[in-house]
């Protein structure tokens, strides 16, 4: 990989990554994504603190579009993070299996569900389903309890790794989506899988194009950006992301310049005078991440059932 490619990337480096850490991860995981794709992908995986390294967030290309996906492990990382977490459990059910559940009913009319018994011998037969149980203390156990048939379709995933992993790894794969869900739920871990909608352009998706970098926070121009129709001098899908960017600014309750300033300043600090529309639309995803976070914790929908 040439210097001055290593040179875009070292602005990138975060938390235990070195700068070889991220040429590693450029040639391996994201050998599949174009210059614009890569910096995008390690963009969010810096604002979410997941680690390529360690198999926490990975890219995948399908079709020209990117979709961020984040690991099992980065899961478990954050529910180790949290507090009260007294771990978890995961098991499949055969078909040969004993296995019977209940749901009961707590002291706040919430309900949720009780393994009673889940017994096997040899042989156990074809997987037929599975459960996986979060603890957290103060907490019922959390569990998730699913049936094969509701994940079938990612054997017929248009994502080729994701294919060929449920198809070949079936069980594995199956058990650490069910763990997934399930600390998801009982931790509060707003982190999914998403995939990045890209400036279109003659070949479906535009290269990165390096400019000049300036470490300056984003002048007024960027933050009063006009809502209207583009105009000649500036194109209307740059502009229609600007003024998206204005919404969920109020979305997220930041108000005033210097508050907008502040935040592009802390979560895309790579954004200058002139932002790219993929730098934007980097910023866009960043952005809907924090929203879903600050809705999920101001809903009642994320109390344990």
């Amino acid at each position: 990989m040439a210097n001055n490619q290593l040179a875009v990337y070292q602005d990138l480096t975060f938390g235990e990554l070195t700068q070889q850490d991220i040429v590693t991860v450029r040639e391996t995981i994201g050998k599949d994504c174009n210059e614009s794709q890569f910096k995008l992908f390690m963009s969010i995986a810096k604002n979410s603190g997941a680690n390529p390294i360690l198999n926490e967030i990975y890219p995948a290309v399908r079709s020209g579009q990117l979709t961020v996906q984040f690991g099992i492990d980065f899961y478990v990382r954050k529910a180790k993070e949290t507090e009260g977490y007294q771990g978890y459990d995961v098991q499949l059910v055969h078909e040969n299996d004993g296995f019977k559940m209940h749901q009961e009913k707590d002291e706040d009319g919430r309900y949720f569900i009780v393994i009673d018994e889940h017994s096997w011998g040899f042989p156990r037969g074809k997987v037929i389903g599975g459960y996986a149980i979060a603890y957290k203390e103060g907490f019922k156990p959390f569990a998730v309890v699913m049936e094969v048939e509701e994940v079938e379709h990612f054997k017929r995933s248009n994502i080729g790794m994701q294919k060929t992993m449920w198809t070949n790894y079936f069980n594995d794969m199956f058990k650490k989506h069910m763990v997934r869900r399930a600390l998801k739920a009982a931790f509060n871990l707003n982190f999914d899988d998403e995939e990045v909608v890209e400036s279109p352009g003659s070949d479906g998706i535009p290269e990165y194009q390096q400019q000049p970098r300036k470490d300056i926070t984003p002048n007024h121009e960027i933050l009063d950006a006009p809502i209207n129709q583009g105009t000649n001098e500036e194109d209307p899908q740059l502009v229609q992301a600007k003024k998206d960017m204005q919404a969920k600014f109020k979305r997220l309750g930041i108000t005033g310049k210097v508050a907008k300033q502040n935040y592009i300043k802390d979560h895309a600090p790579q954004i200058g005078d002139n932002p790219t529309y993929q730098e934007l639309i980097g910023l866009l995803d960043i952005m809907d991440m924090h929203i879903d976070m600050k809705e999920m914790q101001a809903s009642d929908d994320d109390v344990l059932e």
